[in-house]
């Protein structure tokens, strides 16, 4: 069984150096001993050769674990860091994508069949569009936001500049619609995990939670603890 057919979006770190007082790896690895089931390394300022560098020590982190198997490692919209990650042997297994970055069949075509592909959108973004789009192609959604948050600032704003974020009962008839699972976030704190596993989306994602945290071994554990007690 390959990682597509196992992947597991319940607990999702996402997470690059501009979030991190320490190296990204320590992060990736304190989550996943956690009990993190998927990793996204997503950054806006590296350069793609230190992104390359994130994913082959990430990489190494979960292989160390023995979770190479069961951990999906992603790269937020870069198609060309994972095909450049992949020609270096390094094990990455997907590519995350919004609506305006590379088509997910493009995606799909260049990186194969056992490859994982998600698409990220707002919420009701994503309620129209899996009403009316082909998603065979896509493994799972990416949804928000569920609150206001500085690790991505452009989250839920519109074109006028308005911020909307989105309603646990809008995340409900999502779930609804969906022919794919969901994972949701945007500001998810610990708290938020009883009230978001009960829409019944598949996981949550969250960067500062963890990253930011004074201990990111801990905020993992708890965070992973609930979402096991409520979903």
């Amino acid at each position: 069984m390959n990682i597509r057919e196992r992947l597991d979006i319940s607990a999702y770190l996402v997470v690059g150096p501009e979030n991190c007082t320490r190296p990204v790896e320590e992060v990736v690895a304190a989550a996943v001993d956690e009990g993190f089931t998927c990793v996204q390394i997503r950054s806006k300022v590296a350069t793609a050769r230190e992104m390359i560098s994130i994913l082959e020590k990430s990489a190494t982190a979960i292989r160390r674990l023995g979770k190479s198997d069961s951990v999906a490692l992603l790269v937020d919209d870069r198609l060309d860091v994972v095909l450049a990650a992949r020609e270096r042997g390094i094990k990455v297994d997907g590519v995350y994508v919004g609506q305006s970055d590379i088509p997910v069949e493009v995606c799909r075509k260049y990186l194969g069949e056992d490859s994982v592909v998600g698409l990220s959108a707002r919420t009701q973004e994503l309620i129209d569009y899996v009403k009316n789009a082909d998603v065979s192609q896509i493994d799972y959604f990416g949804a928000g936001p569920l609150h206001a948050t500085p690790t991505k600032l452009d989250a839920g704003k519109t074109a006028d500049g308005k911020f909307i974020t989105h309603t646990f009962d809008e995340l409900a008839a999502l779930v609804k619609v969906s022919p794919r699972p969901t994972v949701v976030g945007g500001g998810v704190k610990l708290n938020d995990i009883p009230a978001l596993a009960a829409t019944k989306v598949q996981g949550f994602f969250v960067v500062s939670a963890v990253a930011g945290a004074d201990n990111p071994k801990r905020a993992a554990r708890e965070l992973v603890a609930a979402w096991k007690k409520f979903s």
